[in-house]
């Protein structure tokens, strides 16, 4: 079992900054992979990022790359999302997870472990 917590969502304003934090505890050995995704009221959750964690292979969605850079930290089996240029189109409950599997992933469904959520409004 791994437990996750995601941390640092707020209101920024467009153009602006966030960096989320993921913890991981528990069996984070078992874990390979953790990603980012995020979810706006009424509408399907999307991929964000992804990361392993070793050698820091990284893959983002179309819609935040070069805006967006996953970080990991494994002595702290922490994983960080940096957000520049937000747009109010980024507005959402951003959540964190973990996969087992060996490869990155886009895919919700390979996710084993979902955090709770943090929520990030950009505003106009």
């Amino acid at each position: 079992q791994v437990q996750v917590v995601e941390s640092g969502g707020g209101l920024v304003q467009a153009g602006g900054s966030l960096r989320l934090s993921c913890s991981a505890s528990g069996r984070t050995f078992s874990t390979y992979v953790m990603g980012w995704f995020r979810q706006a009221p009424g509408k399907e959750r999307e991929f964000v990022a992804a990361i392993t964690w070793t050698g820091s292979h990284t893959g983002y969605a179309d819609s935040v790359k070069g805006r967006f850079i996953i970080s990991r930290d494994n002595a702290k089996n922490t994983v960080y999302l940096q957000m520049n240029s937000l747009k109010p189109g980024d507005t959402a409950v951003y959540y964190c997870a973990a996969s087992g599997g060996v490869e990155l992933t886009a895919t919700s469904r390979t996710y084993n472990y979902w955090g709770q959520g943090t929520q990030v409004t950009v505003s106009s």
